[in-house]
């Protein structure tokens, strides 16, 4: 337990060797006396110190019995401390008690008292507001009337759990009394100042009108849309005599006249009422959509009746012109009155160089330039239109049925076109420094397309969205088949066998490939160009999802025409394949018939090898440098030949 360096205190203690530690040699035990007297004093020591601690040993017991006893002593002492204090505690609460007993008596009273001083001011208040109010009303003080009332409102809210004492019942019912006499009272003088059939309308607002606005706001909400209606209607009426069905001024044609009275008609509006009205109710803004309201049912009426004097032409000017004027007032109102009250920012998509997912308003270019990341690319998010698109506009949607008539002949037209242009200037170049050149007339098509498709979007995004879809789709498989198969070079059907005397009589450079060279290259033309149909053709699906209504987004499906150009793809793959393999063919029968018993000598290389080579290096090359652009189909054309 407590180490010590004395060799005495060692476990493995040897006497001999500890003598002879102390005695090594002979004259050291000269000093044998000195030794034994030191060893006999440290022996007393231990005695001592052994004797000392047995006897306090001895006395251990005794002190430990003393403490505990003292120890017991302290504990009871304690315990009775403690008992004196909680005993003390408990008097100390009990008096606390009864001097608080008072304290809350009186804080009840004084909660009760403020309670009731705060009533019998919120009644003074109310009884001599109603007074006042029934006063102002007969004198018509709106102004003083405005500010009294609504807090007239406020101080009977303060008694609706004291409703059943008859004072304060009797109060209420005033309340409501004078509420429902203001109504009325301020309905008959607007109708005063507004008559329905009145022939001209004040110079301007009067001070009296405009409190009893304010004071409106505060009553039923039922007055202020009944003071709204009159007056937008009162308002609106040479409107309706202006461009009756039957003047020559409401028909299509002159559709501009509408949006130019409306917009005078708003001016006007600023400069006499502007200030009559509470800026809150935005009466500008509903004067102009009860005027769109109006509108779209009086030309919807007309077009019905003359729906066959309607042509393109007109069509798309009357429609062109109700968007611009919905987007005027996308610019000067925020649509708060519209039955949703939400109006959405547009998101601003970011610039693309497809035509698909190009800015709609922009300009439209007369080439369009794909890149194969696009097809891969997230969807962008459509743009929300603006809170007037269609107001006026949707009265159009049941007449498009022309423009989709018009669209359908158009396209006809154009796809004739494409065909009798491809037979005027025939097959393209060949090209062997940029790759395989689409067909302009593709790019062509397909910007219309686009143009039709953002125009139509303009104009509805319900059936005849559909419409035109399918109108796409004919015209698709139309130059799928036409323009594509239509135009891809015939073979024949016999193929010319050669024996290896023609073989070893051939010239070298001599030319056996069933195809020219332009064929190759407009073939590769070709292949190229339904490359590009089928990756924007999957756009323009996408596209027209994003323009569509949602519910009609499943109506929309390309899939066939995308099958009908992968059809073209694997056709021109396939003649590429059978025009080489049809070349080599002479050469391998050669090599099947070849009497090898009869050779004698080893060549350098046989006359069939030759000639394969040959039409390999005529062929692929062209067909590599034209499918430049398109990689992965000149791996397809390689591994089917092989």
């Amino acid at each position: 337990v407590f180490p010590s360096q004395d060799p005495l205190d060692r476990a493995d203690f040897n006497a001999v060797e500890y003598i002879n530690t102390l005695f090594p040699t002979e004259q050291s035990l000269a000093n044998i006396d000195e030794v034994v007297n030191k060893i006999r004093l440290k022996i007393r020591r231990l005695d001592d110190n052994i004797r000392t601690v047995v006897r306090g040993q001895t006395n251990v017991g005794q002190d430990g019995r003393q403490a505990l006893e003292e120890a017991q002593k302290a504990i009871q002492q304690l315990f009775g401390k403690i008992k004196d204090i909680k005993d003390k505690a408990e008097k100390s609460e009990q008096m606390v008690k009864e001097i608080t007993r008072d304290i809350k008596q009186l804080d009840h009273a004084k909660r009760h008292l403020t309670t009731s001083i705060t009533t019998l001011n919120h009644l003074h208040m109310l009884a001599g507001g109603v007074d006042s109010l029934e006063a102002m009303t007969r004198r018509r003080q709106y102004g003083e009337v405005a500010n009294l009332l609504q807090g007239v409102v406020n101080v009977l809210e303060h008694f609706n759990k004291y409703m059943g004492i008859p004072q304060i019942r009797q109060l209420s019912e005033r309340v409501k009394a004078a509420q429902n006499e203001l109504g009325e009272q301020i309905l008959a003088d607007f109708e005063e100042a507004f008559p329905s059939q009145g022939t001209k309308r004040p110079a301007g607002p009067s001070n009296v009108l405009r409190d009893a606005c304010l004071v409106a706001n505060v009553l039923d909400p039922r007055i202020k849309q009944e003071i709204i209606k009159k007056f937008i209607k009162q308002h609106l009426s040479e409107y309706l005599v202006l461009f009756q069905e039957n003047q020559d001024v409401a028909w299509l044609d002159k559709i501009d006249r509408r949006y130019a009275w409306i917009k005078r008609q708003l001016v006007d509006y600023e400069e006499k009422y502007g200030r009559m009205f509470p800026q809150e109710w935005c009466m500008t803004e509903r004067i102009a959509v009860e005027f769109c309201h109006v509108t779209r049912t009086e030309l919807a009426k007309i077009m019905r009746t003359r729906a066959k004097e309607i042509e393109v032409k007109l069509l798309l000017f009357a429609i062109q012109r109700t968007t611009n004027f919905e987007g005027l007032l996308a610019k000067r109102f925020s649509g708060c009155t519209l039955s949703d009250g939400t109006v959405k920012k547009p998101e601003v998509p970011p610039p693309s160089t497809n035509p698909f997912l190009e800015d709609e308003t922009g300009t439209e270019t007369d080439e369009i330039v794909i890149e194969k990341s696009d097809t891969d690319k997230p969807k962008k998010p459509k743009v929300p239109d603006n809170p007037f698109h269609g107001i006026v506009s949707k009265c159009f949607e049941p007449h498009l049925y022309v423009y989709i008539e018009s669209q359908d002949k158009n396209l006809g037209e154009l796809i004739d076109r494409f065909v009798a242009d491809f037979k005027a200037q025939g097959p393209p170049r060949p090209n062997v420094d940029e790759g395989g050149a689409v067909l302009p007339s593709c790019a062509d098509l397909f910007v219309y397309y686009k143009k039709c498709m953002v125009q139509c979007s303009q104009l509805s995004t319900g059936e005849p969205m559909i419409a035109l879809t399918t109108i796409f789709q004919k015209y698709l498989r139309e130059y799928a088949w036409k323009i594509l198969s239509g135009n891809l070079p015939k073979t024949t059907s016999s193929s010319g066998g050669l024996t290896i005397t023609s073989l070893l009589k051939e010239k070298e450079g001599s030319e056996v490939a069933k195809f020219t060279l332009e064929e190759l290259c407009l073939i590769c033309s070709i292949l190229s160009t339904a490359e590009y149909c089928l990756a924007t053709t999957q756009q323009l699906e996408e596209k027209l999802k994003e323009k569509v209504d949602a519910s009609l987004v499943e109506r929309i499906n390309l899939t066939g025409e995308m099958d009908t150009f992968s059809i073209v793809i694997s056709n021109s793959i396939q003649l590429l394949v059978q025009d080489l393999d049809a070349a080599c063919d002479p050469a391998l029968t050669a090599m099947s018939k070849m009497q090898w018993q009869n050779v004698e000598h080893v060549g350098d290389q046989s006359p069939y090898v030759t000639s394969v080579i040959l039409h390999i290096k005529q062929n692929v090359p062209i067909i590599r440098d034209n499918l430049a652009s398109t990689r992965k189909y000149f791996t397809q054309f390689c591994i089917k030949f092989a």
